[in-house]
């Protein structure tokens, strides 16, 4: 029996109900759930009306992906000479971008898989897209694996493209095609077209760092006492009167004037050219003492100290984490259990520290190690929407799933 007659006859079993069928890959049976417990049957024509054009336009300026193009479509040129279709959708899911042969286009049309059509999971069912977005991770869907009858004559793969310099998800690349001519190759393709997109967004910031030095080097002569020179994402160019760590957490809404820095303590900022100047004052030492994670829309976490505030949005993957510490309170939690935490699974420990590490850029001196755990120093809380089921409604996170059906 081949791999698709497979996905076909187990999706079959399982949606119709069949007692003891085996269901799919873990990674796709969480899907199917988050895809049914948002109202959409396999049996739907979720067709998305694309966006009108003067809005593609802006969503493509601002998804920062363009000038990655070319790189993309070099690594992923084989797919392209194989007659696959290749996607770039941003972080909503929108598909900016179309290659592929005419051929290749005209079948995706006929699934709604067109320039500015929304392939998220809520959107379409299971799809490489869309649970990318979700897990933050590359995935890949083979025909009967998707959750919607008439998208299982496709196969597709798809990875983030994630900026490693600010650590946001710029979107999505998916190589995706009929699912008889899709390949499990595919879905390395598009991880390491990833990640090469990601060396190149690292080397343009570099780049602009170095240019951002060589402005700020000589206002900065005459500067007296402990400073920092950073980009707009808190990576430090300049410093002087101290060993400066090599990026800071920067508030969400930067201005000039007095602020907080985590584990930096009290600062007076001043704007560069892209970037800022930041005089640290004597009051560095002042402990934070509340931190609220806001999950009631788009997760928020919230730091105040005696004098000082600020505040940043948070990926669902970091809300996910912080939710999870601030419930362990002081015991804290090792990688292996925030794996079970987020994953259901302890082994994804390498995941976990990354994401963590990420994490740690954000709040600084507020989360410890060995065990993961906020500082004894802060007060953390939780808010969450008054209907429980809104909570992170991508979210499969098992501590996520526990605080929905907390009383």
């Amino acid at each position: 029996m081949t791999a698709e007659l497979t996905t076909h006859r187990t999706r079959e079993r399982v949606l119709s109900g069949a007692r003891g069928a085996q269901g799919p890959r873990p990674e796709v049976a969480a899907s199917w759930r988050r895809v049914s417990a948002a109202g959409l049957e396999p049996g739907s024509d979720p067709r998305v009306p694309p966006l009108r054009p003067g809005e593609l336009e802006r969503r493509r300026a601002d998804s920062g992906i363009e000038e990655l193009l070319p790189h993309l479509e070099s690594a992923v040129a084989p797919a392209l000479a194989s007659g696959e279709l290749v996607v770039v959708a941003d972080t909503g899911g929108r598909v900016l971008w179309r290659l592929g042969s005419a051929g290749v286009r005209r079948r995706a049309d006929a699934l709604g898989f067109t320039t500015g059509s929304a392939w998220t999971e809520r959107n379409v069912g299971t799809n490489a897209v869309g649970t990318s977005l979700v897990t933050g991770e590359p995935v890949q869907i083979r025909g009967g694996e998707h959750f919607v009858e008439t998208h299982t004559s496709w196969g597709c793969a798809a990875a983030p493209l994630r900026d490693p310099w600010t650590g946001r998800t710029l979107g999505v690349l998916d190589v995706s095609g009929p699912s008889a001519s899709s390949h499990p190759a595919e879905l390395g393709m598009v991880g390491l077209a990833a990640r090469l997109a990601a060396v190149e967004l690292v080397a343009a910031h570099r780049r602009d760092l170095d240019h951002l030095r060589s402005v700020a080097l000589p206002l900065v002569s005459a500067v007296r006492g402990r400073y920092l020179v950073v980009d707009a994402h808190g990576h430090t160019a300049l410093a002087g009167g101290f060993d400066p760590p090599a990026r800071v957490a920067l508030p969400g809404e930067m201005a000039p004037g007095h602020l907080r820095l985590p584990s930096l303590g009290a600062a007076l900022a001043e704007p560069l050219p892209r970037g800022w100047l930041l005089r640290l004052t004597a009051d560095e030492r002042v402990p934070v003492t509340g931190l609220e994670l806001d999950l009631r829309d788009v997760p928020l976490v919230r730091v105040s100290g005696p004098d000082a505030a600020w505040s940043r949005d948070l990926s669902p993957r970091h809300a996910e984490l912080l939710l999870s510490l601030v419930r362990a309170g002081d015991a804290g939690r090792t990688a292996a259990q925030l794996g079970v935490d987020l994953f259901d699974d302890a082994t994804r420990t390498v995941t976990v520290r990354a994401e963590v590490s990420r994490l740690r850029r954000m709040l600084g001196g507020l989360l410890l190690s060995q065990p993961y755990r906020l500082a004894p120093t802060v007060t953390a809380g939780v808010v969450v929407p008054d209907d429980r089921t809104a909570l992170l409604p991508l979210s499969s996170a098992p501590v996520v799933e526990a605080l929905r059906g907390a009383p």
